[in-house]
């Protein structure tokens, strides 16, 4: 017998658990990507849920609006005012709710333009939750339906922010306003998902919002506004949309990040070119 067949034995047995090993990652790395297929609504949603009895204090000129959808009845707050000029249709980010998200009303009453806000199915108020693209655009269609008859004749602009600037995108190829402005917009969520996420495959992705492959479509007047020091959605996605729709005017907030735009003067300075 040779000196090395007696370490047969066990060399198998290493060989063994290390491929009983390479199947329990494996295994665990499905299950992984499986969750991630299913749920990834938790990891691109967080809404803040209020309770039906919540109130909104924004002022006797804020009325809360109940939209009925299919399925669901969305939360929406509008801001009315005398004589209005016209109407600024605002689709919010990806977390909170309408309490967190109806800031600058001064702004909007002193420019003489109704603000209208909704909630996405499962945040603040709005019932159902959120089960695919196809239905969120449906949704903001039908709440734009249900309000835009109001405002028959005058200005119309419609403002996504963050995660709505797809949804805004899509919006306003379809109803056409007179302006739209896209603020902290995204190219499409496969490059934010290889931003954070690198190592996950963008197949995954049930919810491509790709505002990219929507824009060239939009003929008409088109403001991105960009926080200079944005980490989340850098500023070089509002870059690459502008090239697609070379007409457009981008403005970039010096100082500012992905939450605090809205405090800055510029970024209201320009908002106001808008609403003349």
């Amino acid at each position: 017998m040779s000196a090395t067949s007696g370490l047969g034995g066990p060399l198998r047995v290493g060989v063994m658990l290390a491929a009983l090993l390479a199947v329990v990652l494996v295994a665990l790395l499905a299950v992984g990507l499986l969750w991630v297929y299913k749920r990834q609504e938790q990891l691109l949603f967080q809404p803040e849920v209020l309770p039906a009895s919540h109130r909104f204090e924004f002022g006797a000129d804020v009325v809360e609006l109940r939209i009925p959808v299919d399925g669901a009845v969305l939360s929406a707050l509008q801001l009315r005012v005398p004589n209005p000029k016209g109407l600024v249709f605002y689709l919010h980010g990806n977390a909170g709710s309408l309490q967190s998200w109806f800031v600058n009303a001064d702004f909007y009453r002193r420019a003489g333009y109704e603000l209208v806000m909704l909630d996405y199915r499962g945040y603040g108020k709005s019932s159902g939750r959120i089960e695919s693209e196809a239905q969120m655009r449906a949704d903001v269609r039908a709440a734009w339906g249900a309000v835009a008859p109001r405002y028959a004749g005058l200005r119309c602009v419609i403002v996504g922010r963050s995660l709505g600037t797809s949804l805004a995108a899509g919006l306003a190829i379809e109803v056409k306003p007179e302006y739209v402005v896209l603020i902290s917009p995204y190219t499409r969520m496969a490059d934010l998902m290889r931003q954070h996420f690198p190592l996950l495959p963008t197949a995954l992705l049930r919810y491509p919002l790709d505002t990219a492959a929507l824009l060239p479509a939009w003929r008409g007047p088109l403001l991105l506004i960009h926080g200079e020091q944005d980490t989340l959605i850098p500023p070089q996605h509002s870059e690459r949309l502008l090239a697609l729709r070379p007409q457009g005017r981008l403005a970039v907030i010096r100082g500012a990040g992905h939450k605090d735009l809205q405090g800055f003067e510029q970024y209201l300075q320009v908002l106001r070119e808008v609403l003349p």
